[in-house]
């Protein structure tokens, strides 16, 4: 296929019970890389992941950030490599918030031990200093951002669409801004999140964390790294970029616009538990864009499938 490959990596919210068991049975490239991060999870954490990823029904919440953090993480670095051990290269690495941990990884900005440290010692920290808080995706412009039921309740957390964005709030006001968003009929989900990333209300683990990488070496990368919380392309990791990619809000809008912008078309794959950022880059995407976005695994299944028809168009 003509274009750049770009893989794109999402955060918090995208996870579930269940996710990759398709390949996880089924692909020995998956599964071999599950349980080798696995052990490092459990050597970091001193919890077994992968059980619980597996343990319980899809339908059930899966939020605990201890657990879900390395669990978001595994799932997104097996499945690139599956993809690179298929033939599928990315020419460039895309991450929105918690998935910048697996992209930087990819792409050779750290050491696959090192970031799995990183992403469980912001895990901890989360869990130790922060007040429990959450996340909720709601189907309208940003402008409805402007009613005081938000902006003095929460926090912008990102924008996806042009109708769809992101408000991060302290766990007391969740059900005061749901209440409003239906007396106003407007669609909205609360994401499986325990904290309100994205927002001031994480502050309280940030020196934790910061103290936690003073121990990981950044370096040079091997290829681009797109960053949603700047919607910048970058080829050096700024200072404190894994604790920004957190705080800041995702502009996953700007960051494709100005994807768009540049040369392509792109061939963009979510290597994400869930295959919702290759939906917002389809409704992103310009009429006369020749770009692609491309899903593998989703929370309704086909997981082979959906892998097995992307590399059939190669």
């Amino acid at each position: 296929m003509a274009g750049a490959t770009v893989f794109m990596f999402s955060g918090q919210g995208s996870q579930y019970y269940q996710m990759g068991k398709e390949l996880f049975a089924q692909h020995a490239v998956f599964r071999d890389w599950m349980l080798r991060l696995d052990e490092l999870a459990y050597r970091e954490s001193g919890k077994r992941v992968l059980d619980a990823i597996y343990s319980s029904a899809k339908s059930e919440v899966f939020d605990r950030t201890l657990l879900t953090h390395p669990a978001i993480f595994m799932v997104e670095y097996a499945l690139a490599q599956c993809l690179i051990h298929e033939g599928i290269r990315p020419d460039m690495v895309l991450g929105a918030s918690l998935g910048s941990f697996a992209a930087a990884a990819v792409a050779g900005y750290v050491e696959l031990e090192d970031a799995m440290r990183a992403v469980v010692g912001q895990a901890k920290a989360f869990e130790a200093s922060c007040e429990r808080g959450g996340m909720i995706a709601v189907l309208a412009e940003p402008l409805l951002y402007e009613e005081d039921f938000l902006r003095n309740h929460s926090a912008m957390a990102g924008v996806n669409l042009a109708n769809h964005f992101v408000v991060s709030a302290a766990g007391h006001s969740l059900a005061f801004i749901e209440q409003n968003l239906r007396q106003q009929g407007v669609s909205h989900q609360r994401l499986a999140v325990s904290f309100a990333f994205h927002s001031p209300w994480i502050d309280p683990a940030r020196e934790q964390f910061v103290s936690c990488m003073q121990t990981i070496a950044v370096r040079s990368g091997e290829i681009p790294i797109v960053c949603c919380a700047r919607a910048a392309t970058l080829s050096k990791l700024p200072e404190g970029f894994f604790w920004q990619v957190v705080c800041q809000p995702i502009h996953f809008k700007k960051t494709v616009d100005c994807l768009e912008q540049q040369d392509g078309p792109y061939r963009y794959i979510d290597v994400g538990p869930s295959g919702t950022m290759a939906t917002f880059v389809k409704y992103n995407l310009s009429a006369s864009s020749l770009s692609t976005g491309h899903s593998i695994l989703t929370p309704f299944g086909r997981d082979r499938k959906n892998f097995d028809a992307l590399l059939a168009l190669q």
